[in-house]
């Protein structure tokens, strides 16, 4: 895996100087792959990890799989499509296994996102069966470590 992409993924703030100190090139060089790798869509935005259970009126977050029927020319494509449009939707995956799509969908209270999986979701052509699963606590997104009693624990086994 690219270093440069590696770090990035893990921490979007560093500096072109930091991360030219990290991998030991010069800033210039760092840059013109920054800049290079956003025109090819490698890299497609930035983002920063926000522990969402510390927010106050942050929502709710629910992870819901599909079961879909594909389309002969287009595969899951299509129905991706449609799926991903919906504001509601915050990630989509396609996935091997008893589901096809697995959705992230946020909203402001849990009846906020069973009626958007009532009235929009399971009503499009295609889907089969949906299976709705309210996230309760994150423990660790993304790679970051979200739970002050988990890096307290993970600290003591070193």
């Amino acid at each position: 895996m690219d270093k440069l992409l590696r770090l990035l993924s893990e921490n979007s703030a560093y500096t072109t100087s930091e991360l030219s100190m990290l991998l030991g090139e010069d800033e210039a060089s760092v840059k013109k792959r920054i800049k290079d790798y956003e025109k090819q869509g490698i890299i497609r935005g930035y983002q920063a990890a926000i522990n969402w259970e510390v927010v106050q009126d942050s929502g709710v977050t629910a992870y819901i799989e599909l079961k879909v029927t594909p389309q002969r020319q287009t595969g899951f494509d299509e129905i991706a499509e449609r799926i991903m449009n919906f504001e509601e939707v915050s990630s989509l995956h396609l996935m091997a296994g008893t589901y096809d799509l697995g959705v992230t969908v946020k909203g402001d209270t849990i009846q906020d996102v069973s009626s958007f999986v009532a009235r929009k979701l399971s009503t499009l052509d295609g889907i089969l069966s949906t299976a709705t699963h309210f996230i309760l606590k994150r423990y660790k997104d993304d790679g970051v470590i979200l739970s002050d009693s988990a890096k307290d624990e993970r600290c003591m086994q070193f």
